[in-house]
């Protein structure tokens, strides 16, 4: 895996803006300008003034600003000047304002008589409405005779009333029926050379849909509207459209009749043509190109025989499910005994902390391209982006600051991380931010690793200003989240000409603060390094001036050196969503994180809290020397890329816990315990806790008790105040329920500042 960003996704889903704080420090003068920016401004400033002129008039101080908020463009800033000052020698003139003489509606119409307006100036403000002529449409006629309709719907009232024995219409008849007893009395007739004949429609055996023949009255009369009979010799015959042989297929209407208009030599058979039980053509081409027989389907009457008994509505929405049932089955791997017969490398995390501006991102960036993990052709180009933008030191921390917020600020942001191999070890990366606004990403950084790396910049003052600021507080995290082994890089060792005095006054300071924050001195290493000239990273230092330190370890043997801890393999599953997001076409729905305790494999059923939903693992990725190896499990320790099935995505956030469903599964809470090292005064409280990645509101409801830091017995009951460094057990309240179990580790923050951090009882 290279350069992938773990991008965090807090529950409140608001975006941060840091540009208040930024400026704040720049206005505060806590960046100095250098000789060579300096140097640039004044140039910069001639040039645009040559650009300009004399028409507009700009202060230096505008167009220092302007160059420096640009990067020294100087066609930016000569158009930020002229679209911010008004040019003298060419004024803007007031539009002038058009006006019309007026006109009133008697001058307009004055050469026109009274009442003979022309029709070019008339406007037609209503329009007719078109009426229908009444009747039928299409039917009666305006010389008063009757329509052949008419005339048959009068005769027909006319039999009813000479009839009235006649049976009614029974309640199962359709409107299909009183239309085959309309046509009942419909004639059919064929115009033929010396005559017309006639059929009736309507008569037993015959269908009135298969006949095609003109419609007329009997004997060639019909009735008019007072019953009197006319003749119909010069009527015109009205033809009936034929029926289609696909129409005739489903109505059964073909016959042999020989009075009948559809020619049955062209149709043949309709039946046999039209038996849906044969082949159809498509089966018949697709037999012929494959070979294959087609999947026969389930006629629908076979389908209405096998359908299940009706059930209640309320059972049939119960049953119903969005997607499918899982396809992925579990293999039932011996994860563990799979992974002990397994030869591989030692495998390690390791966080990067520290103040900020030590150069942390840029020791890494020097690091990994001297273990040639960067090729030299992308180490150019970022040397020609970051000169472009007069940020030519930049280059190595843009290995692992991809974002375009961290390159234009020059800060890191988010958890940036990266993979290298030693000959022994396989080291993983977690880059952490040291800007006081981006604890909370830190702390989830340092979550994850095994050990940390101090950076800590050795130039004149920044050493003492960073103890005081992020150093200091980095620390203390690192060792109240878990990490109990810390190497010292003691950077930018140039700057001070490899000045032994100047680190042996560095180690002493921070050998007496590690001691008291209870870190084990005798697996502390303090290496001087230099990460952009890469002295002592790699190789040991050339530099004369370094001659006092020839023995002593490089950076990378201090790195692999380190000694793999155990990790929780038969426990029950925990893991730290890291990241949410999609992992490719094939793959919807996408976790990363490290699995911290059990295993898990391909085919298994995981729960995700606090949202209490399943899913399936689909596929798994695991970190290798490669990029990412596509495995069947994975244990306790791995970084891994889970894809899931069955699970919206609305169910998934960055600080969720994956766990196997049962009785080992993790439970949301509300309230616990916690004994918690003060690093501030602690009284009942809103505070925000922090577990890795997880971020959720709470309050400090209670004090219990102030206990002893050796043996953990309670000296002094509810205080009303706990002052730093004392060991106190609080009882906390969440404004929602969240994944936390006995012997998690938890930091509380308030108003942006670390105020304790401890262990949940």
């Amino acid at each position: 895996m290279s350069n992938r960003r773990v991008k965090t996704v807090g529950y409140d889903d608001g975006d941060l803006d840091y540009d208040d704080a930024y400026e704040e420090e720049f206005d505060e003068g806590q960046e100095e300008v250098s000789a060579e920016d300096k140097e640039q401004l004044r140039l910069g400033t001639i040039e645009v003034r040559q650009s300009l002129g004399p028409a507009y008039q700009a202060t230096d101080q505008e167009i220092h600003d302007k160059l420096w908020d640009t990067y020294y463009d100087i066609a930016k800033t000569v158009s930020y000047i002229k679209n911010k000052h008004k040019s003298k020698s060419t004024p803007a003139k007031p539009a002038q304002p058009i006006h019309l003489p007026p006109i009133s509606v008697k001058d307009f119409f004055a050469d026109c008589p009274w009442g003979q307006v022309p029709q070019h100036r008339k406007v037609d403000i209503l329009v007719e409405p078109i009426h229908r002529s009444r009747g039928l449409l299409g039917g009666a006629s305006k010389d008063g005779k009757m329509s052949k309709l008419a005339a048959l719907a009068a005769k027909r009232r006319q039999k009813e009333n000479a009839n009235p024995a006649t049976p009614s219409k029974s309640k199962d008849e359709g409107p299909q029926d009183e239309y085959a007893a309309s046509l009942s009395k419909l004639t059919l007739s064929n115009d033929k050379p010396g005559g017309r004949t006639q059929k009736t429609i309507g008569t037993e055996g015959d269908d009135p849909m298969s006949d095609a023949a003109a419609i007329e009255p009997k004997a060639g009369s019909e009735l008019n509207g007072t019953g009197a009979k006319r003749d119909l010799e010069d009527e015109p015959i009205v033809e009936r459209t034929k029926p289609s042989a696909f129409a005739g297929t489903f109505l059964d209407t073909v016959t042999s009749d020989p009075s009948a208009t559809i020619d049955s030599s062209i149709i043949g058979n309709a039946s046999s043509m039209f038996d849906f039980k044969d082949p159809s053509p498509d089966d018949i081409v697709y037999r012929a190109q494959t070979g294959r027989t087609p999947a026969k389907t389930t006629t629908p009457q076979k389908r209405q025989q096998k359908a299940p008994p009706k059930a209640n509505v309320t059972n049939g929405v119960q049953n119903l499910s969005i997607s499918d049932p899982p396809k992925i089955k579990s293999k039932n791997i011996d994860v563990l005994g799979e992974y002990k017969k397994v030869k591989h490398k030692n495998a390690a995390n390791f966080v990067v902390i520290g103040h900020v501006d030590a150069g942390k991102s840029t020791l890494m960036g020097r690091l990994l391209f001297d273990l040639e993990a960067i090729d030299q052709r992308t180490m150019d180009r970022y040397k020609k982006e970051a000169e472009n933008i007069g940020k030519g030191s930049f280059a190595f921390a843009w290995v692992l600051d991809q974002g375009s917020e961290e390159r234009e600020r020059g800060v890191t942001i988010d958890i940036a991380m990266n993979k290298f191999d030693t000959d022994k070890t396989s080291f993983t990366i977690l880059d952490a931010p040291g800007h006081q606004d981006f604890v909370p990403n830190m702390i989830a950084g340092a979550s994850q690793a095994d050990f940390a790396v101090l950076v800590i910049d050795a130039s004149p003052g920044n050493f003492e200003s960073g103890l005081r600021g992020q150093t200091k507080e980095h620390a203390l995290l690192a060792k109240s989240i878990g990490v109990q082994r810390l190497i010292v890089a003691v950077n930018k060792m140039d700057m001070v000409n490899w000045s032994q005095d100047r680190f042996e006054d560095i180690k002493t300071q921070m050998s007496s603060f590690l001691k008291a924050t209870r870190f084990n001195l005798e697996s502390t290493a303090f290496i001087p390094c230099s990460g952009l000239q890469g002295d002592n990273i790699l190789q040991p230092v050339t530099n004369p001036a370094a001659s006092w330190y020839k023995s002593g370890q490089t950076l990378v043997q201090a790195l692999d050196s380190y000694e793999p801890t155990a990790h929780n393999l038969d426990r029950p599953l925990r893991m730290t969503v890291g990241d949410v997001f999609r992992g490719g076409v094939q793959n919807s729905l996408s976790i990363s994180g490290r699995i911290e305790a059990g295993s898990l494999q391909v085919g298994d059923q995981i729960l995700v809290q606090p949202s209490s939903e399943k899913a399936t693992i689909r596929a798994l990725d695991l970190d290798n020397d490669d990029g990412d190896e596509i495995r069947e499990w994975a244990v306790a320790g791995q970084n891994v890329i889970l894809h899931l099935n069955d699970i919206d995505p609305i169910h998934l956030r960055s600080g969720d816990v994956v766990c196997a469903p049962g009785k080992d599964q993790i439970q949301n809470t509300t309230d616990f315990a916690a004994q918690i090292l003060s690093f501030a005064h602690l009284t009942p409280m809103n505070v925000d806790i922090h577990r890795g990645r997880l971020h959720v509101p709470g309050r400090i409801s209670q004090l219990v008790g102030i206990l002893d830091k050796k043996t953990a017995d309670v000296i002094r009951k509810k205080p009303k105040i706990v002052k730093p460094e004392e060991v106190v057990r609080v009882a906390i309240e969440l404004e929602r329920g969240v994944p936390i179990e006995a012997g998690g580790r938890i930091v509380l923050r308030s108003q942006g500042e670390t105020v304790g951090a401890g262990i949940v009882e």
